[in-house]
């Protein structure tokens, strides 16, 4: 019990400063109002509109996980860091996996259809 570590003792070093919190949600801010201005005022249409709130939104993304969540500022074992891949890896091994069973079913159901329409 005498090893027992106080909560000070125990909290991580690289919480960020009050400036770092505002320069990521200034950021943060600046990248939402792109995004919605680009939307609403229609500047943009079709693909190229879809390709850059991706960009935004994954630019945004980049920036909370820099200035909001610390990663990858932590000291080694970057236990954190490993962490979010491995969350990564399984997000993209449902997402994928259920776009594949998806796109499967609809072409075993669509195949029917066809054959169902060709015999009215």
């Amino acid at each position: 019990m005498s090893h027992d570590l106080s909560l000070k003792e125990t909290q991580k070093e690289y919480h960020g400063t009050l400036k770092s919190y505002l320069i990521g949600f200034i950021v943060s801010l600046v990248l939402t109002i792109v995004s919605f201005s680009l939307v609403a005022s229609g500047i943009l249409s079709g693909l190229n509109l879809v390709y850059t709130i991706v960009s935004l939104a994954l630019t945004q993304a980049i920036v909370q996980l820099l200035f909001f969540l610390h990663l990858g500022q932590e000291e080694k074992p970057r236990w954190e860091t490993f962490i979010f891949y491995f969350m990564v890896l399984i997000l993209l091994i449902v997402v994928i996996g259920s776009l594949w069973i998806m796109s499967d079913l609809n072409e075993r159901m669509m195949s029917n259809m066809g054959a169902a329409m060709s015999h009215d």
